[in-house]
């Protein structure tokens, strides 16, 4: 699919959302050292952020071709159900589905109290990530569906906003 058309509609997360020709890759697989650095997992691109999220629980860990594929899957589903680019269809779900404002917990005296503060864009679309994975895993243990299908239902929920989808 082509990047050229995808907007991303948030201005603060247009420097952490990696989908423009430059992190455009034919496999989410660069094998690339994205945590040398503090903010380098921003140069990832987005498809394979979410490819690595995708494994997660022990016995799913580095099994990356496993989860390449479900990604693919679950973009062609995208394109079936929705007809749209999924890569607009993922950009969107993460946009909508990272928290705006979070809290921290500020201790003063021994006693802890919760205090609103806003996210920065970076753990935005870090947090949206493991939403949408979280929720596409729990969708589909213990269910006939695919995960595939699970994370594509999941996208398409999360970018039209509404509120059956987990994140």
């Amino acid at each position: 699919w082509s990047t050229d058309d995808v907007q991303i509609n948030d201005i603060s997360l247009q420097d952490y959302i990696a989908v423009k020709e430059k992190y455009a890759k034919y496999l989410p697989h660069s094998a690339g050292r994205y945590a040398a650095k503090r903010f380098r997992k921003a140069q990832c691109p987005i498809v394979e952020r979410l490819t690595n999220s995708m494994m997660m629980h022990g016995r799913n860990n580095g099994k990356k071709l496993m989860t390449v594929r479900i990604v693919k899957h679950a973009f062609e589903i995208i394109h079936l159900l929705t007809g749209e680019n999924p890569l607009q269809v993922l950009v969107n779900a993460i946009i909508n589905s990272g928290p705006r404002e979070d809290s921290t917990r500020i201790g003063r005296a021994g006693t802890v109290r919760r205090q609103a503060v806003d996210v920065s864009p970076l753990r935005r679309v870090n947090q949206a990530i493991w939403l949408l994975c979280t929720g596409a895993r729990e969708a589909a243990f213990r269910n006939i569906k695919t995960i595939a299908e699970c994370l594509a239902d999941e996208l398409i929920n999360a970018a039209k906003g509404s509120s059956n989808s987990y994140a």
